[in-house]
């Protein structure tokens, strides 16, 4: 794939022409407090995961409209009663779910308890998933896939209930005895670092205890462009909606701004490590860099922007740094705990 979006010189200046919602805090605020009415609930079963050096809980607990929500909770074997340790909360990919028992355990490996939340609906990609998405707006019309789903309205659209158990995922986590409630790292690939954008701004003010995200190139971000210009993936599946329902477009880009990560990522008041791909096209870079040129300056405003940076992969696609990115983020991580 050759590089089809700007130069890296623009892409660090570039920003989103996507103006947010006048009632984008009210409408979270709103949607945040309806979600907490229903009891949390999180419940974590010891399970059998095989491995010797992890012990492994099958959690569930209550996210948006208090639908119950999978995830796995893991925790090094050596941790000793009473520790509390750091601990890192995983969104998933686009199609994928939280996957078999033993399946990803990489943060506990390196000695953080590690949250992965299930994504509703998915997990019929490559990584299997056990969490409905019983919402009455799932059987409207919409495109194959999900990014359509309940796009009429921005009270029905699909990634509210994502966004809203995200939130409650934070909340589960650090509910464990074995987590250090005041350390909750976010972190995602693709969808699962737009979803950790998303959060970063959700939480802040809101909750307590979030230290750091680590959207890897982060999906759901500038909309706009990223409809235009995306040639693979789920962008499309948008445009692929719009060019039968061609009366829809702004209405469309108006329910899509309650979610777009440039704007929810502009509250977030903790440090940021992305990661972007220059030859990325299912999350085009510039829509990454719009995302990561917002992050913290709703923040920055009152004189307190946190820190940020971005490591660009040049000849990359949506892979990106793939195990290369993950030595950066353990190093961002150890220098953040050890400050």
């Amino acid at each position: 794939m050759p590089l089809f979006d700007l130069p890296l010189e623009q892409l660090r200046d570039y920003t989103s022409a996507a103006v947010p919602p006048a009632d984008l805090d009210a409408f979270w605020d709103g949607t945040i407090s309806a979600a907490r009415a229903f009891p949390l609930d999180a419940v974590f079963e010891p399970v059998d995961n095989y491995l010797t050096v992890i012990n492994t809980f099958d959690v569930t607990f209550s996210g948006f409209g208090g639908d119950r929500i999978k995830g796995w909770l893991h925790i090094p074997a050596n941790c000793e009663p009473g520790q509390k340790l750091p601990v890192v909360v995983e969104f998933i990919g686009y199609s994928g779910g939280r996957g078999l028992v033993n399946q990803n355990t990489r943060w506990a490996q390196a000695g953080y308890a590690h949250f992965i939340m299930d994504t509703r609906g998915q997990g019929y990609g490559g990584v299997s998933g056990d969490t409905p998405d019983p919402h009455p707006s799932a059987g409207e019309v919409n495109f194959a896939g999900l990014m359509t789903r309940g796009s009429g309205h921005q009270e029905d659209y699909y990634f509210r209930r994502v966004y809203v158990d995200a939130f409650r995922a934070v909340e589960a986590a650090q509910s464990h005895a074995a987590v250090d409630p005041s350390k909750v790292v976010l972190t995602g690939v693709s969808q699962g670092g737009g979803i950790t954008v998303a959060t970063a701004g959700l939480t802040a003010g809101r909750l307590d205890g979030v230290i750091a995200a680590l959207p890897d190139v982060p999906f759901l971000q500038d909309f706009p462009r990223a409809i235009d210009i995306a040639p693979r993936g789920p962008y499309p599946e948008i445009a692929g909606f719009l060019g039968r329902h061609r009366d829809k477009y702004e209405p469309m880009l108006a329910v899509l701004n309650y979610f777009d990560g440039v704007h929810l990522g502009r509250a977030a008041t903790v440090p940021a490590l992305f990661s972007a791909a220059q030859m990325d096209d299912i999350c085009p870079p510039s829509t990454v860099f719009a995302s990561y040129n917002s992050y913290g300056t709703g923040s920055s405003a009152k004189g307190s922007a946190p820190d940020k940076d971005i490591e660009v992969y040049r000849f990359n696609n949506h892979e990106g740094g793939q195990e290369h990115h993950w030595i950066k983020q353990l190093q961002f991580l150890r220098k953040l705990l050890s400050s």
